[in-house]
C-alpha cells in the first residue's frame, strides 16, 4: 500500500481545529503508515492544540481582516503574498496525495495553491452559513463536505456532500450514563439539571444571564451545571457555595454532563451545535453576535426551523428569559419534541463519510 501523504489545513478557532484533527484521527486509522501535516496561521490556537493532538504543524503569516481599519489590516496584502509563497514551498515539498481544509483564513491560500499544482482538494464547511475562505475556494476544490441542507446558495451544486461535522463519538450512547452522570456530578435524581455551556474560554453574556437569574433558575427546582469557562471562573465560582449549583471552568467529562441534563443552554458553534444534535436534549441557543457573519446565529436559526430548539438572541436576554425558561421547564411534553427533532437532524457517521470522500480522490 502506498505511502499517503495528507495535509490538512484550518484553524483560528476551535471550530476549525477540532473537526480538522478528526479527519486525521480516522484517517490515521485507516492508513497507519500516511503522513500528515497540519498548516496553519503562526499566532494562533492551532500551533499548540496540533502537536498536543501528535501532529506537525506549519504556521502561515496570515490573519482575518478586522472591521475598522487597523494596522493588521494594512498589512493584508503582504501577509497574503508570504502566506502563497510558503504555501507553494510547503505542498512542493511534502508533495500531498490530498489537501483538506476545514476553514479559516490559513486553510485559503493552502489550498489556492494546492489547487494550482494539481493536487485534490476537499473542503470540509462546518456552518449554515460559509466562510468567506470556503467561499473563495469553492470553484477550485474537486468536493465540499457540509452539515445543512441549502448550501447550494454558497457552493456549486454537483461539488457538495452532505455528511455533517465530526463529532465525539462517545455522545451516541450517553442515554445509558445518565445514572452515572448524576453520580459523577452529585446531582439529585428528582430535580431537573441544567447544563450552561460558553465554550472552553467562557460566554460573558451567558455568564451575566446565569449570575442575574441564579435565584429565578433555581426556583423552579431546577439545579444547575454551570460552565464558565477558564476567564470568568474566577469572577462566578462563589456561586458554588449553593448545593444545587456547581460552576466549573471547564467541563473534562462532557458526556457525562450531557447525560445529566435535562436542559442545555449554549452558544451556537458549528461544533456545538453538532454535538448537541447526538445528544438530542432540549436547547436554548444564546448565539455569540461577535463571528464572523454572525453565522452562530444562522446555526441556531437552521435547527429552530425544524422546530429542534429555542433562540434567544442576547438582546432578548433580559426581557424574554424568565418567560421562555419557565415554560420550557414546565412542558414535559415540549422538552421531548426539542429532544426528538434535534436527534433526528444528527449524523453520527460524518467523520467517516468525509474520510471516504477523501479516498475517493487519492490517485
Amino acid at each position: 500500500m502506498k505511502n499517503y501523504k495528507f495535509i490538512l489545513s484550518g484553524g483560528g478557532t476551535g471550530g476549525h481545529i477540532y473537526p480538522a484533527i478528526a479527519i486525521a484521527d480516522a484517517l490515521k486509522e485507516k492508513y497507519p503508515q500516511a503522513e500528515f501535516l497540519f498548516v496553519g496561521s503562526q499566532d494562533r490556537m492551532e500551533m499548540e492544540k496540533v502537536p498536543k493532538a501528535g501532529y506537525k504543524i506549519e504556521g502561515l503569516w496570515i490573519a482575518g481582516i478586522q472591521r475598522k481599519l487597523t494596522w493588521s489590516n494594512l498589512m493584508f496584502p503582504f501577509k497574503l503574498i508570504s502566506s502563497l509563497f510558503k504555501s507553494a514551498t510547503i505542498i512542493r515539498r511534502f508533495k500531498p496525495d490530498v489537501v483538506i481544509g476545514t476553514g479559516g483564513f490559513a486553510s485559503g491560500p493552502l489550498l489556492e495553491m494546492a489547487t494550482r499544482y494539481n493536487v485534490p482538494a476537499l473542503i470540509q464547511e462546518q456552518n449554515s452559513f460559509a466562510g468567506i475562505t470556503n467561499k473563495l475556494l469553492a470553484k477550485k476544490v474537486q468536493k465540499i463536505c457540509v452539515a445543512y441542507d441549502g448550501m447550494q446558495q454558497f457552493f456549486p451544486q454537483e461539488k457538495i456532500i452532505k455528511t455533517g461535522n465530526p463529532v465525539r463519538q462517545d455522545l451516541i450512547f450517553i442515554d445509558q450514563n445518565r445514572e452515572e452522570g448524576l453520580t459523577k456530578y452529585g446531582l439529585k435524581p428528582q430535580k431537573k439539571t441544567l447544563l450552561i455551556l460558553g465554550g472552553s474560554l467562557g460566554a460573558r453574556a451567558i455568564n451575566k444571564l446565569i449570575d442575574r437569574e441564579l435565584q429565578f433558575i433555581l426556583d423552579q427546582n431546577v439545579q444547575v451545571i454551570w460552565q464558565s469557562g477558564q476567564l470568568y471562573f474566577e469572577e462566578y465560582k462563589t456561586h458554588s457555595k449553593t448545593e444545587d449549583v456547581q460552576v466549573l471552568p471547564y467541563i473534562d467529562t462532557m458526556s457525562l454532563a450531557y447525560a445529566a441534563a435535562d436542559i442545555i443552554i449554549s452558544r451556537a458553534g458549528a461544533g456545538s451545535v453538532s454535538e448537541l444534535a447526538l445528544v438530542g436534549k432540549p436547547v436554548i441557543f444564546i448565539p455569540s453576535p461577535n463571528v464572523a457573519e454572525d453565522h452562530q446565529t444562522k446555526n441556531a436559526e437552521a435547527i429552530v426551523e425544524k422546530d429542534a430548539a429555542i433562540l434567544l438572541k442576547e438582546k432578548e436576554l433580559e426581557n424574554r428569559f424568565e418567560e421562555i425558561f419557565k415554560e420550557l421547564v414546565e412542558d414535559e411534553e415540549r422538552q421531548a419534541i426539542l429532544g426528538t427533532n434535534f436527534k433526528k437532524i444528527a449524523l453520527p457517521q460524518a467523520t467517516q463519510q468525509i474520510v471516504n470522500e477523501v479516498e475517493k480522490l487519492l490517485k
